[in-house]
């Protein structure tokens, strides 16, 4: 055993000096003094979390911006989907969806994909089938390929070469300008 000295608190610590053959201790000598010399020690300055406080919300809240995925619900090849779609606002056909789509943006049916039933939506892009009920406020577009047949109700239309529409179809604004009742309106 070895004696060393601290020279500047003159105390003596008992430590074992291992042999040059042997391994070396790892400890700091002066480790036990360090507090002593009035060198504070070292406590990392971790942040606090804020919590977040709970409030009541509402379906806008939820919606994010369009450009993220988070609103949009993609059905792939070979995939089919039954029964009703709430609080999507961009839904992709791929595959077959028989549903209700209510209160969304956009639907598009890519080619190779069917959709049937009833979609009340603000555009729609049809590459694929639709069957049943369509409502597209703002444009309706039926691209090369696309087949929709049913009840179809549209703010303004383009059919690119090559697509088809057949069924019962007219411009929402004719619809605004029919009179409701036509009886009481033409002249006795």
């Amino acid at each position: 055993m070895v004696k060393k000295t601290d020279l500047q608190n003159n105390t003596t610590d008992d430590h074992t000096v291992a042999s040059a053959n042997g391994p070396k201790s790892f400890t700091n000598t002066n480790a036990e003094n360090l507090t002593k010399t009035g060198k504070a020690p070292f406590y990392p300055n971790i942040p606090s979390r804020i919590m977040d406080i709970p409030r009541q919300t509402n379906r806008s809240d939820h919606m994010r911006s369009m450009e993220t995925d988070a609103n949009r619900l993609t059905v792939g090849q070979n995939i089919s989907l039954n029964g009703e779609i709430v609080a999507c606002e961009k839904l992709i056909v791929e595959g077959y969806v028989e549903a209700i789509l209510n209160d969304a943006r956009i639907i598009e049916v890519s080619q190779g994909g069917c959709f049937k039933g009833n979609a009340d939506v603000d555009e729609a892009s049809i590459s694929g089938k639709f069957i049943g009920t369509l409502v597209a406020k703002d444009l309706l577009t039926i691209r090369k390929g696309g087949h929709v047949e049913g009840s179809i109700r549209y703010g303004r239309i383009i059919i690119e070469a090559g697509g088809e529409i057949t069924g019962d179809m007219a411009s929402l604004d004719v619809q605004k300008n029919e009179p409701e009742n036509p009886e009481k309106s033409a002249p006795d």
